[in-house]
């Protein structure tokens, strides 16, 4: 099994190579808001299939460098996935009434910032 890792812009050998992520990592979502929603809201969070950007495949290093932190504090290394990555993460926030902090926001808008005209679509979870 390989897969290819959009956040480090590699293909991966084996399974053991590769991670899912959750995009939006459960500890943020948590501090976002996530901590006011019912158990059966979070577990329906933590298992989202219902939009592909939520669970995403990518190397295990990305992941463990990524961990739970937001665009604030990491960014993927491939710096041509980062217009969808960060589009993706304010759908993924929408689609779940997520909050976004000050200094998420501001990384958020330097990024998009070199991402004029992308759009952003989102389909809501509740």
């Amino acid at each position: 099994m390989s897969g290819y890792s959009p956040y480090d812009d590699r293909y991966i050998s084996g399974p053991s190579g590769l991670d899912i992520d959750h995009l939006v990592p459960l500890a943020e979502a948590w501090d976002s808001g996530a901590s006011i929603c019912t158990p059966a809201e979070r577990e329906a969070y933590a298992n989202d299939l219902g939009d592909e950007r939520d669970l995403i495949a990518v190397s295990a290093a990305s992941n463990r460098s990524k961990a739970d932190q937001d665009p604030s504090t990491w960014l993927p290394p491939a710096a041509g996935y980062r217009c969808t990555y960060v589009t993706d993460w304010i759908a993924d926030k929408t689609r779940w009434s997520l909050t976004i902090d000050t200094p998420e926001q501001t990384a958020l808008v330097e990024v998009l910032e070199q991402c004029p005209d992308t759009p952003i679509t989102v389909t809501l979870a509740r």
